[in-house]
């Protein structure tokens, strides 16, 4: 039997088929190719799917709009390529599936908190029971963006510049309260010193002027 060489690259493999079946699982590195083998080559490297932005209902029934990627990688190649002609849109749908489940039972308010109140461990656990019959592992699951309904992105704009005139307006109002207790503090000290009393209104008065004190 007649061989010809072949190379596997580092971080994946290649499947044998001498017949219709699957037989050995090539590892990185050069082989000798069977005459009338074929050879699928799957990476294990890591990789990212994107979850594309999807609209879903909160608790409220408001609709609001979230994304996602998920970080996963081949563990069982051959379990990969013969269980279905598409795993990763089996991993697609069972994190659309987590994030629908997940979003739907939080209120608009704590969605405005973003992703630190989305289960993201659930959700990867929940995704990654999905996948592992595909030979996927799925290592983490991560919300990117939570777009609010725009009349909602303007309420919360308006209750940031309230907070923030209102915490203005508190700092004019501590510094009149100071300044105030600064006036009355040194008023009473005058009055109960007429000598710093008349120095401070001849520091006060303009250079040239003549003035008569009665001691």
């Amino acid at each position: 039997m007649l061989f010809t060489r072949f190379q596997v690259e580092p971080g994946e493999v290649a499947i044998e088929y001498a017949g219709a079946a699957p037989g050995r699982v090539l590892g990185a590195g050069a082989h000798r190719r069977a005459r009338g083998a074929a050879y699928r080559h799957v990476s294990l490297r890591e990789s990212l799917l994107m979850i594309d932005t999807q609209e879903i209902l909160t608790s409220e029934q408001i609709p609001v709009k979230v994304s996602a990627a998920v970080r996963m990688r081949v563990v069982d190649p051959v379990l990969y390529v013969e269980r279905s002609d598409a795993p990763e849109m089996v991993v697609y749908l069972a994190a659309q599936v987590a994030l629908r489940e997940a979003v739907a039972v939080l209120s608009l308010e704590e969605l405005a908190q973003r992703t630190s109140a989305l289960p993201v461990a659930e959700m990867t656990a929940a995704v990654a029971r999905g996948a592992a019959g595909y030979g996927i592992e799925v290592l983490a699951v991560t919300v990117k963006d939570v777009i609010l309904p725009a009349e909602v992105r303007r309420a919360a704009v308006a209750v940031a510049a309230a907070k923030a005139e209102g915490q203005a307006a508190l700092e004019r109002a501590r510094a009149e309260v100071a300044a105030l207790r600064a006036a009355a503090n040194g008023a009473k000290i005058l009055a109960e010193n007429p000598a710093l009393a008349h120095l401070r209104m001849i520091e006060n008065v303009p250079a040239g002027t003549q003035l008569t004190l009665n001691l």
